[in-house]
């Protein structure tokens, strides 16, 4: 009786162990990987170490000549097709029926085919940038490896 009983210890000693083994190398389920490796991309603009956020104008100054940087969720930088920019300046001037001083909004802008202002418009922010003025960077495009082109978060730069 007493060897029965070694041996049916013995026994389900073996198969317990066996089960937690197999628990063990359990694969994950193809639905969940699926999920882990379709991961929706995600795009982060910034103008040479600047995302967007008031900046003063100093630090504007030395960067005007700088590219757009478009990173994916990889932290892979990506080239820069095209973009449209707009400045606004604060523009203030005496309203004729109130006599009062009141501030407009002036917006010129233009569209560019590469990554960086034109020298025109660095030569010209160089004169102009004020404090409260906007520099808007928007319609940004992206070339996708994979011959794919991409419209990426735009960029608001205010002057401080």
């Amino acid at each position: 009786m007493t060897t029965k009983s070694l041996y049916l210890v013995f026994l389900l000693c073996c198969t317990s162990a066996a089960m937690a083994q197999n628990k063990a190398v359990k694969k994950p389920a193809p639905a969940k990987q699926a999920t882990e490796q379709k991961k929706p991309l995600r795009f982060t603009t910034s103008w040479h170490i600047f995302l967007s956020d008031s900046i003063p104008r100093p630090e504007i100054l030395k960067i005007l000549d700088s590219a757009l940087v478009v990173r994916d969720n990889n932290k892979n930088r990506v080239p820069v097709v095209s973009f449209d920019f707009t400045y606004e300046k604060l523009e203030p001037y005496i309203n004729d029926t109130t006599r009062e001083v009141q501030i407009a909004r002036d917006l010129t802008g233009d569209s560019f085919k590469s990554d960086r202002l034109s020298a025109a418009w660095v030569k010209r922010l160089k004169e102009d940038l004020a404090k409260g003025d906007v520099l808007l960077f928007n319609n940004i495009i992206i070339s996708y490896p994979g011959d794919k082109f991409y419209r990426v978060p735009e960029l608001k730069i205010t002057i401080r």
